[in-house]
């Protein structure tokens, strides 16, 4: 007999796991989440570098981490009532932008922008970076801008937790791959699964991140999102380090944080990451571990001398799940009613995630966000030729 479900979506991570928790919680009867790996060993939410931040250049990116704020600060606690321990720790240190004379025009608007959305940002002289930062090389460097609620938790604990209070508020979940999105009347009507299973529902949601053009291609749409590989390597400190980082922004693009131990003999930790936007697109999870001498140590060690014998523990990649602006792809699709997708973060879905889970839900129930008008985030605006402009992608 074939499954039914008010909502089914395909893709177990963060943003799936977010959407269904609000679904439920708003009462949707039965939602179903597919997810084709629950090791989760590739989901880019369990390799992500786990920043929340408000800085961004466009009002509905700060609205959109605005939302999720409090989501976070009660993290722990709420997923926690699922009866599964959960220590995502997010730990509000800031974010830290250093600005080079080059970038200085830009990030002054920016500031001028986050004020006026209410975010919590300040621009600090080189003096007051060098009281967060007393070991960093600052003469390059014109000002700072912090962000003080800002900062990071831990993704692999951010996923289980996510899932397990999905799961608390009745979400079902089913190890599979969605391989056809069934149609009927001119709708999307359900799922049909690599096992031969079919879900039958009026509201299929496309969350599957990197893999969210590919899905959307079984349902005969083009949905113009690529996966794109990022490095990630974790370092031990030469000491444990007197002060914790925020997440440092430097301007080549490197940016680090405190990977904190978990126990007082453990080793001192930070994690580093840099994105390269001529990395090819494509499922591709091979760390090239050469790459952190090459493009990762020196600007690093240039700007924080005293990391230049950090020693490298281990390297990863995950994957970005790229548009052409960078920016997600959020809705209903038109060509085929009942297809909705929330994909295409480039990098910062983990950090959204509750406010996306929240205006998703809204959208599928009442056919409208009304915490925030992500209209702008249409599928349909690449084809208008109104691309979503913001300059504070990492």
């Amino acid at each position: 007999m074939m499954k039914t479900a008010d909502v089914v979506i395909a893709g177990g991570g963060v943003m799936g796991c977010s959407i269904a928790l609000h679904l439920r919680e708003a009462g949707a009867s039965r939602v179903i989440v597919i997810e084709r790996d629950p090791s989760y060993a590739h989901a880019s939410s369990n390799l992500a570098m786990g920043g929340i931040r408000q800085q961004f250049g466009s009002a509905l990116n700060v609205r959109l981490v605005q939302l999720s704020l409090p989501f976070w600060k009660s993290f722990d606690e709420r997923m926690s009532r699922s009866g599964l321990a959960v220590r995502a720790n997010f730990r509000q240190r800031g974010y830290l932008f250093l600005v080079h004379p080059d970038q200085a025009p830009a990030f002054e608007r920016r500031l001028e922008l986050m004020r006026s959305c209410g975010a919590a940002v300040e621009k600090l002289e080189r003096s007051e970076i060098a009281k967060r930062l007393p070991d960093a090389h600052l003469d390059d460097i014109s000002f700072g801008v912090f962000g003080r609620d800002d900062g990071y938790a831990s993704p692999r604990e951010v996923l289980k937790g996510m899932r397990a209070g999905a799961q608390a508020a009745g979400a079902e979940f089913v190890a599979g791959e969605v391989v056809a999105i069934e149609r009927a009347a001119g709708r999307a009507s359900g799922v049909s699964l690599a096992s031969g299973e079919r879900i039958s529902a009026p509201a299929i949601v496309n969350a599957a991140g990197a893999w969210a053009g590919v899905l959307a291609a079984r349902a005969g749409l083009e949905l113009p999102i690529r996966p794109q590989r990022q490095h990630l390597f974790r370092c031990a400190l030469p000491d444990f380090w007197p002060y914790r980082f925020p997440m440092v922004v430097d301007p080549t693009g490197v940016h680090w944080r405190h990977d904190d131990p978990d126990h007082v003999s453990d080793l001192d930790r930070i994690v580093v990451a840099r994105t390269f936007a001529d990395e090819p697109f494509g499922e591709n999870f091979e760390c090239d571990e050469k790459r952190w001498v090459r493009d990762f140590l020196p600007p690093l060690a240039r700007r924080m001398p005293k990391l230049a014998n950090v020693r490298m523990i281990e390297g990863w990649c995950g994957l970005y799940e790229v548009t052409p602006d960078h920016n997600p792809v959020l809705g209903e699709i038109a060509e085929l009613p009942g297809f909705h997708v929330a994909a295409g973060f480039s990098g910062h879905g983990l950090m959204m995630s509750p406010a996306i889970g929240r205006v998703m839900s809204e959208i599928i129930r009442t056919g409208q966000a009304t915490s925030a008008d992500v209209t702008p985030l249409a599928v349909d605006r690449f084809a208008r030729g109104e691309v979503f402009q913001d300059g504070a992608m990492i």
